[in-house]
Order: C-alpha cells, then sequence, then structure tokens
C-alpha cells in the first residue's frame, strides 16, 4: 500500500475556502503542545494570544495599527504572487521607504515647514521603496536571476543602510548617542484617528488601498491581465500580455506599498527613525497574502488576525512569562500548515494497492 498525491482535475472551491481555516485549527493544536510542554496551561495561552486583547479597547486599536503595515505590504506582495513572480524582500523595501521619508523629515526638522512636508514624505516612501524592488526585477527581466534570492540578500543591505544613517549622520546629537533620529516635528507625524491614542491615519490608507486592489484585480484590464499571466503563461502570450513587463510592474507596486507601510509606521506610531522599526512586518505579510488566498478582502481579515498575534504575544509575554519568540515561531508554524493545506486544493491523497504498484513495475 502507497500514499500517493494525485493532481486534481479541477480546484474544488469548498476546499479552497477550508483550507485556511484548517491551517489555523492545526497551528492552535500545534502551538497548544508546545505551550504544554514549556509547562504552561494551553488554553490559558490561547485566551491571552486570541480572546483577552479583543475585550480591551486600547488592545483593538493597536490592533488595527499593527495590522495596518501588514495589510498594505500583503496587497502589494499578492499582485506579485498572483502574476506567479516572488517578491520575498518586502521587508527590505518596508526599510527603504522609511529611510527616503525620513530623510525629508530630517532635513526639515526645526525649520518651520509647513503641511506639505508630510504628503512628499509619503511620496518619497513610496518612491522608494518602489525603486528598490525593481533591483530584482530589473535582475530577473535582464540577467534571468532568481527574484527570490536578489529581493531576499537586499532586505540585509536595507537594514545596514539604516543602521549605519541612525548611528552616524542621522543621529540625534541630543539623543544621548542613542540610534536614533531626533523626534519629527508635528507636521511629519501621521494625524491620530483618536486623541490620546496611536491609532492613526494609516489604518485609512490601508483600506483605501484594499478597495484600490480589489478593484484593480476585479475590474480593470490590468487585473485580468495579472491573472492570466500567472494561470496561463502559454495563454498571456497569446494574448499579447507581456510578462516581462507585468514582472516590473508587480514589483514596483509592491514595493511603492511596502515602502508607504515603512514611512508611515516611522511617522505614525515611532515619531523618529531607529532601529528596529519593524518586527518582521515584510516577512509577515507573505503569511497575510497566503492566509487571505491572495484576496484584497481575505488579506484584510487575515492581516487584522496575524496583527493579534503580535497583541496577543507582548500579553502573554507580561502574564505568562512566555518568550516573545513564541509569536514568530506560530507565525512559521501557520505558514507551514497554509502551505501544506493549499496543495489539497490542487492534489488529492489516493491509496494505491500493492498489486496496482506491480502492474506498473519499478518506477
Amino acid at each position: 500500500m502507497q500514499l500517493v498525491l494525485e493532481r486534481r482535475a479541477e480546484r474544488s472551491t469548498l476546499i479552497a475556502i477550508a483550507s485556511p481555516l484548517l491551517a489555523i485549527a492545526l497551528t492552535l493544536v500545534t502551538m497548544s503542545i508546545l505551550v504544554a510542554v514549556m509547562g504552561k496551561n494551553p488554553l490559558a495561552a490561547l485566551w491571552v494570544y486570541f480572546i483577552e486583547p479583543l475585550t480591551d479597547s486600547y488592545a483593538l486599536q493597536e490592533l488595527v495599527v499593527k495590522a495596518s503595515p501588514l495589510v498594505m505590504i500583503a496587497v502589494g506582495l499578492s499582485l506579485c504572487y498572483l502574476a506567479n513572480v516572488w517578491n520575498i524582500g518586502a521587508e527590505g523595501q518596508f526599510i527603504i521607504g522609511a529611510v527616503c521619508g525620513s530623510w525629508l523629515a530630517v532635513i526639515t526638522n526645526g525649520t518651520g515647514a509647513g503641511p506639505w512636508v508630510l504628503p512628499a514624505m509619503l511620496v518619497l516612501g513610496a518612491a522608494g521603496g518602489a525603486l528598490y524592488a525593481l533591483i530584482p526585477a530589473l535582475c530577473k527581466v535582464r540577467f534571468g536571476a532568481s527574484e527570490i534570492l536578489t529581493s531576499l540578500m537586499l532586505v540585509y543591505v536595507a537594514d545596514l543602510l539604516m543602521d549605519y544613517l541612525v548611528r552616524g549622520p542621522w543621529r540625534d546629537p541630543k539623543g544621548m548617542n542613542f540610534p536614533t533620529t531626533a523626534e519629527f516635528d508635528p507636521v511629519a507625524t501621521m494625524p491620530t484617528l483618536v486623541e490620546g491614542s496611536r491609532l492613526h491615519a494609516g489604518a485609512l490608507v490601508a483600506l483605501i488601498v484594499v478597495i484600490g486592489a480589489a478593484v484593480l484585480l476585479g475590474r480593470t484590464i490590468k487585473g485580468f491581465e495579472i491573472r492570466v499571466v500567472g494561470a496561463a503563461p502559454k495563454a498571456a502570450r497569446f494574448a499579447g500580455f507581456n510578462a516581462n513587463q507585468l514582472v516590473l510592474f508587480t514589483f514596483a507596486v509592491s514595493g511603492a506599498l511596502a515602502g508607504l507601510a515603512g514611512i508611515i509606521e516611522v511617522a505614525g506610531p515611532v515619531g523618529h527613525l531607529q532601529p528596529g522599526i519593524s518586527p518582521g512586518y515584510g516577512f509577515t505579510a507573505i503569511i497575510v497574502a497566503f492566509l487571505g488566498r491572495l484576496n484584497p478582502i481575505g488579506i484584510l481579515v487575515a492581516g487584522l488576525f496575524l496583527a493579534l498575534t503580535f497583541i496577543g504575544g507582548e500579553g502573554a509575554q507580561i502574564s505568562m512569562k512566555l518568550p516573545l519568540d513564541l509569536t514568530k515561531v506560530f507565525q512559521g508554524i501557520l505558514l507551514f500548515y497554509v502551505l501544506a493545506c493549499d496543495s489539497m486544493i490542487l492534489y488529492r491523497i489516493r491509496l494505491i494497492g500493492s498489486s496496482r504498484k506491480a502492474a506498473h513495475g519499478p518506477v
């Protein structure tokens, strides 16, 4: 007897919907086992991670704050993945967007500049992220280099560049030698939606991005082109679609959204540029994109769920003394189960008897 994976003749809509739900369920079971092995109560840990933050108004606001960059980055990544190109370096594009936008905040700091500063920072952040994303895209189109490797390696270049700037030319002279820029002027920070909270206008930007992506994919020729090139490359060539141009387009849009998320994060909750501005948003957004089925609305829901793990992880660290790195473990396990369960969309498990195996002879 042998278990084999057999490709399905057609995709099951029911399995496509159930796949992420099954992945979440398996992740929760695995997480419970890990917590139990650590000597903690699994049910209490699940409560702190996923229920307790939903009962507190401040935690709910923080949930939206953390979900906003995840959603923006994941929407951009979904365009790449639908086109069958693989941008793995959104973390680097996030950082470069933060650096490019912060440049304007740094040089105008204390000069009394007008309200034009923040919009210009957002444009610079998006442009910086787009240009940085075009590096692996151009390497793929021109030289056939793997966009997975080049985009991932550029993450470390971006991180080291930011580290140099905040420890060197941009370091706040009044910052007691800490690696940080000066606090941004009020005209260079995101307006808050609720007075006295960290909930800022970036949440509205994320919502606009979701709506815009839904319209792009569902109502425009470019969205149709993205889906056709990704699903049926030969048909796309017969239709006259240019795959190389689409690689550049999707990488540019993905990088622009990641860069926009970066400068919004710096100009919003952080208020200055410093190392560690991202708890791994660019990598976590990959999970968000797949958990949301590469659909903008699904990504919005998945972004809120993954943001809940950040908030819950911080709460579990304080109340249950669980390590904060358990959140990253949880996210990694979730990605593993999402990809594993997604294989069931394309394949079905079949049990082959020994007689059939013998009839076909040795492989």
